[in-house]
């Protein structure tokens, strides 16, 4: 089962993943109109929650997280070294794939203030449809935001 479900969670997060590949340090600047959230803030903010659900759902205890984008819950401009972030993503991207190939029992319960108390294969549902939903706006920016 493990490997179906990794395997399920790879495929999804390549909409994230592929957005990657051409970005430009300028791209990470973009906004969309009016909207707070900058291309480098979504960036941070995907691997900050990525690595979050490692280590709190799936039990990674020596994840190296400051989720400052969760924390902060705006984005403060600071996110503009595009080295910095894509390194980071990876970071969180390994992380997380090693965290749900060793896992024994998706019937087990967690419980996080974030959501409450979900299995772990409904958590894994959870972080697969949030990487997701912020993929669909980093597209958007990357395509029509402007420099803010």
């Amino acid at each position: 089962m493990n490997e179906t479900l990794y395997q399920l969670w790879l495929e999804a997060r390549t909409r994230f993943f592929n957005q990657l590949q051409n970005m430009s340090a300028t791209d990470l600047k973009k906004k969309l109109g009016n909207s707070p959230n900058s291309v480098g803030f979504l960036i941070r903010h995907i691997a900050d929650v990525e690595l979050l659900f490692a280590k709190n759902v799936f039990g990674v205890s020596d994840v190296k997280v400051s989720a400052k984008t969760v924390i902060d819950k705006q984005d403060t401009g600071e996110w503009t070294d595009l080295q910095s972030l894509l390194d980071y993503q990876k970071y969180a991207f390994e992380t997380l794939a090693s965290a749900i190939k060793v896992q024994i029992d998706w019937e087990e319960t967690v419980t996080t203030k974030e959501f409450g108390t979900k299995t772990k294969a409904e958590a894994l549902g959870r972080i697969v449809s949030h990487t997701a939903y912020h993929a669909g706006q980093l597209a958007i920016v990357l395509k029509y935001g402007q420099i803010a």
